[in-house]
């Protein structure tokens, strides 16, 4: 590993952390070019996946939508927005063990899972 892909990496990690709003790849790419013209959309692209593949941050898929990506890489869980799409973390405990609930008819393997609320934020409710 070159230390330019090291420093590269830095910098995608310091602003999902910096902008802690469950953004997507597209939304870090824009934030980071204002400031450093010659990154590629490529290399922010690639070092997001390796930085949620190593476990610094969590890496959302999202139904019908971007990934999202989450500085915040315990489990937890996320509300998002019908309306402007935002993605916000819901207070509440998760729930162990919900896997061991599952009645298996298919034969999965269940090892995690996500949990996503749907509603109408603030904002977009006045």
């Amino acid at each position: 590993m070159n230390k330019r892909k090291t420093i590269q990496r830095s910098l995608v990690l310091e602003t999902v952390q910096e902008l802690q709003c469950h953004a997507t790849a597209e939304e870090i790419y824009d934030t980071i070019v204002k400031k450093h013209a010659n990154i590629s959309r490529g290399t922010v692209y690639r070092n997001l996946n390796l930085l949620s593949d190593i476990g610094q941050i969590r890496k959302m898929e999202m139904p019908s939508g971007a990934d999202r990506f989450d500085h915040q890489c315990h489990k937890h869980y996320h509300a998002r927005c019908i309306k402007c799409g935002r993605v916000f973390d819901v207070e509440m405990e998760v729930i162990t063990d919900l896997e061991k609930n599952i009645k298996n008819t298919h034969g999965f393997e269940f090892i995690e899972h996500d949990l996503i609320f749907k509603g109408i934020c603030l904002e977009c409710n006045t």
